[in-house]
């Protein structure tokens, strides 16, 4: 136990007698320290003993943006056992067309006393929304945190997929098996993940087939009908594969090929973006881009109930590598007849 009484020593910042005394309950040591400890127990990972435990889990708000695409439902599942671990238990809040907007999901949070607020792809995301909703919270001394769309001078840690690496890797996979017209079915123009992305597949775009190369991006919703509706777009430009923002715009340009009567992937290739079940599911399944969606939940949750017990997380931006993940919706680019 020597070696552990160290490593939470030295992550709480405190003396190995400390950890000692918090360990086996006794008293006269700091409120202050005492959180600390507890917190490096839960941030290193380990069980605090039984009578320890918080008998009553304190309530965090995670807001998701819409429960349709399975990306944020997975989200949710990643983070609840990493909150509940470390003594918290996450409220749901999520938006919906005719529903409740983020402002008075925030609202009810904040009248249910949350310790937190953690928010995937929401309004934050949107460059053309003020972040003054978010100050006024921190003003409040209300922790943040925020999912995919960084936002500058708000106060809070960011977790963010790397959209441009994502895009150049996907970019990469259809010219290495010849494609070169090579379309991207883009979410909303005005959400960062939008313009990293856009960014970088016009990169790796220039990169890998010339600066003068076309790379025709269609923008619209983050839907299977926004995919339906950007493949046809796409399609009628002579685009012999698609780059999609989600795995659910991708099941809607698979379903506007078998209307056009193109075959996937011998005559359009085809990659989706998050590796949610539905890639998995549709057919063919998908090519995508994976969002390590797991392994954020640990480094979030870590990171968030370190902030929520006032240890601060650094004011920047954790960024996340993906990943490529072949599946049957991609292949040779057709043969020019």
């Amino acid at each position: 136990m020597g070696a552990t009484l160290a490593d939470i020593a030295a992550h709480a910042a405190v003396s190995e007698a400390t950890v000692s005394r918090v360990l086996n309950d006794k008293p006269g040591v700091a409120p202050a320290k005492r959180r600390a400890v507890l917190t490096a127990l839960d941030v290193l990972g380990y069980e605090r003993p039984s009578r320890l435990r918080s008998r009553t889990a304190r309530p965090v708000g995670v807001l998701l943006p819409e429960l349709v695409n399975p990306i944020f439902p997975a989200f949710a599942q990643a983070l609840a056992p990493n909150f509940a671990r470390r003594g918290f238990t996450p409220l749901i809040g999520t938006q919906s067309e005719g529903g409740l907007h983020e402002d008075e999901i925030i609202d009810m949070f904040v009248e249910a006393g949350v310790s937190g607020i953690l928010f995937v792809a929401g309004q934050h995301a949107d460059t053309a929304e003020s972040t003054d909703r978010y100050q006024a919270l921190r003003e409040l001394g209300l922790p943040l945190g925020f999912v995919n769309g960084y936002r500058e001078g708000v106060d809070a840690p960011f977790f963010s997929i790397d959209d441009a690496a994502s895009m150049s890797i996907a970019v990469r996979h259809l010219i290495a098996m010849g494609h070169r017209r090579i379309g991207f079915a883009s979410g909303p123009e005005s959400w960062v993940p939008t313009r990293r992305a856009t960014e970088g597949f016009r990169s790796a775009i220039q990169e890998g087939l010339g600066p003068s190369a076309v790379a025709p991006v269609v923008h619209g919703l983050l839907s299977d009908d926004g995919g339906a509706s950007a493949a046809r777009e796409l399609i009628a430009e002579g685009c012999t594969a698609v780059v999609c923002a989600s795995d659910l715009m991708a099941v809607g340009v698979l379903a506007e090929a078998r209307r056009q009567g193109l075959s996937v992937p011998g005559q359009l290739s085809v990659v989706g973006f998050d590796d949610s079940i539905l890639a998995r599911s549709c057919w063919p399944p998908l090519t995508t881009i994976r969002q390590p969606v797991p392994t954020m939940g640990i480094a979030i949750a870590d990171a968030f109930v370190g902030e929520m017990n006032g240890i601060l997380a650094y004011r920047t931006e954790y960024i996340f590598q993906p990943e490529l993940v072949v599946r049957e919706s991609t292949g040779p680019a057709p043969s020019e007849s």
